[in-house]
């Protein structure tokens, strides 16, 4: 991470400071309404609320994690998505112990009972806090389909009591999401212009980054069929042009007939069929977005034969890919 953010983050906050005289109870008045002070019973400890850490109107705002301090059980009235820029802290989440260490995020849903045990001077963490709103935009430039982080982030949004509570991405060494995140931390610290669109584009393209590698995320109350589900798509994620089921069970140590049965039983459809959706699509957002034309498009895709690419394609979207073209208004301005 940047040495200038690293230096802003370090420095000792009004809070640390009467936290390192004595005083390291969290101060209640700077995360809950004064009406709220304690839980119910779907939602033990005290609720942490948007409107106190947040100015009118924003949608996101970015918090350094506060040294020091244990904060008991609560949750949130918004949506808390955590990145870890050097160090660790340790949370229990709906019960679950979760360490951060450095590099590493965490996306919490908005009824995750969240309990934080307290940061060393140099575990520096900083906090996302976001209304389900801001997401509207990023999902936007998520594909349609299985996708277990749209999934999730939709759930958020909603605000539903879902099984899985948070998702945990150990992404440290992942370039591309190591500098997405920083860029948004930048934008939010330095309050530039404009910054609401640059934020959401962002999240967009993190979202993005992250769907490829959902394969590292845990989570709680998941079971080995999701998590091998969420392998097969992220697999297929990457490698759609030319993943071989064969290629995919090698690196799982599975039988491959074993692989195959396993990937229809839990998603309902084969391997193929999963591969080819997952082709289709992104042979749609290439002539949306893109001025390749359709035989490179279906080459770049994984079909050298662009006949059967034609027929695929108008099965599945009902018109030729000219036609899907035309009838999406492409434009490169």
């Amino acid at each position: 991470m940047d040495q200038l953010i690293l230096n802003e983050l370090h420095k000792i906050t009004p809070e640390e400071a009467r936290a390192l005289e004595g005083d390291q109870e969290y101060n209640r008045e700077l995360y809950q309404a004064p009406s709220q002070t304690a839980g119910t019973d779907s939602t033990p400890g005290p609720i942490f609320d948007a409107q106190k850490l947040m100015d009118s109107g924003r949608l996101i705002t970015i918090r350094k994690h506060t040294r020091f301090v244990h904060f008991p059980k609560h949750s949130h009235n918004y949506v808390e998505v955590i990145y870890m820029c050097t160090g660790k802290t340790r949370h229990i989440i709906n019960g679950n112990e979760v360490l951060l260490e450095e590099g590493d995020i965490l996306f919490l849903n908005q009824n995750a009972i969240q309990e934080i045990y307290p940061a060393g001077e140099d575990d520096i963490a900083v906090n996302f806090i976001i209304l389900p709103a801001f997401f509207d935009y990023a999902l936007q430039m998520l594909e349609v389909g299985e996708n277990p982080l749209r999934s999730f982030v939709i759930d958020c949004m909603r605000g539903e009591n879902r099984p899985s509570a948070y998702l945990h991405f150990k992404v440290r060494d992942v370039l591309p999401i190591q500098n997405l995140i920083e860029n948004l931390i930048w934008t939010l610290m330095n309050k530039q212009q404009n910054n609401r669109s640059i934020n959401q584009a962002t999240m967009g393209l993190l979202l993005m980054q992250l769907t490829n590698y959902a394969y590292t995320a845990e989570t709680d109350h998941m079971s080995e069929g999701e998590k091998l589900v969420i392998t097969v798509l992220s697999y297929i994620e990457t490698h759609y042009k030319d993943g071989e089921l064969s290629i995919l069970a090698d690196r799982l140590h599975y039988d491959l007939y074993f692989l195959s049965r396993e990937i229809k039983r839990l998603t309902g459809e084969n391997y193929t069929i999963l591969l080819q959706n997952k082709r289709l699509s992104q042979a749609a957002y290439f002539l949306t977005h893109t001025k390749m034309s359709i035989a490179d498009i279906s080459i770049a895709i994984g079909y050298e034969n662009i006949s059967y690419f034609h027929r695929i394609f108008q099965k599945k979207y009902g018109m030729t890919p000219r036609h899907y073209r035309i009838s999406h208004q492409f434009s490169t301005s």
